[in-house]
């Protein structure tokens, strides 16, 4: 099944279930092809945490009939490059390469993403290396609070588990078990191949459909476990020259209609050097080097964040700064001139943001993946220009009037500290 979406945006779905997306750029010599699986860190059993993120590393170790080194070569030979990512719901890997390469590209992905070999030896080498990724990690408080935060928010839920899984489940995953979650997950049905750049659709729907035949391509039914209460105040005792800290609440699922008004809210807020949090912490104050507010959007749910760092005896005087401009902003909301200049950013930002292959490639596979959607950039710029003060005024309502604030801190703190 076939069919034309957004300009230069074409779709196919094979028999298999398998989702092929295309956005023509023909200006360009590059292409960036992305295999994009609907599968991430919420899908793992408790005793395979981790799982999806070790995939991620063993996929590129090679197949029965290409070494690691070869697929390395393969790409970087032609001037290419590659990569993936995992997060809570999916994992991405993608290549880009010189558009004539194309079909180097398809060839390499689509053999690594069906058909990894787990060499016990290869297994085991790579476990090393993710022990080391998460040490990486331990020594980094400022991922650490992020990932402090997701746990206290969801609190025995698989949102507030780290992608990386812990040093205990990494050590103990068996080979055979991370063959069997790949062959439950790594289905046609769950899996869209994205593309952007020099290409025509019909040959990428050729080269990434050879060999797949029609099959019952669905992944395991995911478990939605209930949420319980946010914990208010969470600490990590370390001896830092900051204090991290992130403040913040539960916010808006990836769908909910009111995701574009909370978009405009977080940029004014925390999303730039102009911003109300950039400028009132760092700039008037000189509290924090870095400060800003993030959000983050899932199936049901969502997160809104503010990060600083800054010295451990002005934490409790940067925590009132921020709470002072979050109740503000309850309070008074925003104005028609920071509206309009949020507005102004997104709209310019989404369009600079869309100038690569990549950009284009990465935004065809995770909206279709996780909407079933792919909006034009026009239809994008229509949202964001239609919405009014009262929009924001109701979001603000939404998100931070009813939602009791979540604050964790990683620095030469207890929790007792905060309460």
């Amino acid at each position: 099944m076939s069919g034309a979406g957004s300009l230069g945006i074409e779709r196919t779905r094979l028999p298999s279930g398998l989702r092929v997306l295309t956005e023509s750029m023909p200006e360009l010599r590059s292409v960036a092809i992305g295999f994009w699986v609907g599968t991430g860190a919420v899908d793992e059993p408790d005793n395979l945490l981790g799982a999806s993120h070790f995939l991620e590393h063993l996929l590129f170790k090679g197949t029965d009939t290409l070494a690691a080194s070869e697929i390395a070569s393969a790409i970087e030979s032609v001037g290419g490059d590659m990569n993936a990512f995992t997060t809570q719901e999916y994992t991405a890997f993608y290549v880009r390469v010189p558009d004539e390469q194309l079909h180097v590209a398809a060839d390499i992905l689509s053999a690594v993403v069906w058909a990894p070999a787990f060499r016990p030896d290869e297994v085991d080498s790579e476990r090393q290396v993710i022990l080391e990724e998460i040490r990486m990690r331990d020594d980094t408080p400022d991922d650490i609070v992020h990932e402090l935060f997701a746990a206290a928010l969801y609190p025995k839920h698989p949102l507030g588990r780290s992608v990386l899984g812990t040093r205990e489940t990494i050590a103990a995953a068996d080979r055979d078990e991370i063959a069997r979650y790949h062959r439950e997950h790594y289905r046609p049905g769950n899996i869209v191949v994205a593309a952007a750049g020099n290409l025509e659709h019909e040959q990428m729907v050729e080269l990434v459909g050879a060999g797949l035949g029609v099959e019952d391509g669905v992944r395991p039914a995911r478990i939605d476990p209930s949420f319980a209460p946010s914990e208010a105040v969470v600490s990590e005792r370390r001896s830092t020259e900051q204090a991290h800290l992130v403040l913040g609440v539960r916010a808006l699922a990836r769908d909910d209609p009111d995701r574009y008004a909370l978009s405009v809210v977080n940029q004014a807020l925390g999303g730039g050097m102009s911003s109300r949090l950039f400028q009132e912490v760092r700039e008037k104050r000189g509290l924090a080097y870095s400060v800003y507010s993030y959000r983050v959007a899932f199936d049901g749910t969502g997160a809104l964040g503010v990060y600083a760092g800054t010295s451990p005896e002005r934490a409790h005087e940067t925590l009132t700064v921020i709470g002072g401009e979050l109740d503000r902003l309850v309070a008074d909301g925003l104005p028609e001139d920071e509206l309009a200049a949020a507005k102004g950013h997104l709209k310019g930002s989404t369009a600079l943001a869309l100038e690569t292959s990549s950009s284009r490639m990465h935004r065809l596979g995770r909206s279709e993946l996780t909407t079933n959607d792919v909006p034009s950039i026009d239809e994008l710029v229509a949202e964001i220009d239609a919405i009014t003060v009262e929009d924001v005024e109701r979001v603000i309502k939404r998100v931070f009037a009813d939602e009791s604030r979540v604050l964790a801190v990683v620095g030469p703190f207890d929790a007792d500290d905060f309460a």
